[in-house]
């Protein structure tokens, strides 16, 4: 079942919850607080299986025609059952509705780790497209892939 979430506490609780599960991602403390901490502003969907959530995505605005796939998250053991692609339609169906054009997303650019490169692949499984790299963005080691897609 996929639900909006609203409370920022329960934003949180569930953003701590899927994340600090996910080391290969999210692994770097200082980043993962971030996420956390600023899930509890974002436009929030979760999947749930027996009152549990297995997995999140957040969107922030980044422009008043753009709004960010902010973070996202689903539990190892829920990969590769559709729980991503449901998140993302809910998501894509709320920024739709309030009346964005474009949704991005950035990630690690493809061919740096295995874990990420499944992730570029999943991106561009959804219809997102290839807008530019930064190679500096977050550091040396991790060049920036954005990813983009029109909602019109």
């Amino acid at each position: 079942m996929i639900r909006d979430v609203s409370d920022p506490d329960e934003k949180r609780r569930i953003a701590r919850l899927i994340l600090e599960a996910l080391p290969e991602w999210f692994g770097i403390p200082e980043a993962r607080e971030d996420y956390i901490r600023e899930a509890a502003d974002e436009i929030m969907v979760v999947s749930e299986e027996g009152g549990r959530p297995n997995g999140f995505l957040c969107l922030k605005e980044t422009g008043k025609d753009t709004a960010e796939l902010a973070v996202m998250g689903v539990l190892k053991e829920h990969h590769r059952k559709g729980i991503g692609t449901a998140l993302f339609e809910a998501a894509k169906a709320i920024a739709v509705e309030k009346g964005y054009s474009f949704l991005q997303v950035k990630t690690v650019q493809m061919g740096r780790y295995e874990e990420y490169d499944c992730t570029n692949l999943f991106y561009l499984s959804l219809g997102f497209k290839e807008f530019e790299v930064f190679p500096t963005l977050w550091d040396e080691w991790n060049p920036c892939q954005i990813y983009v897609m029109s909602l019109k």
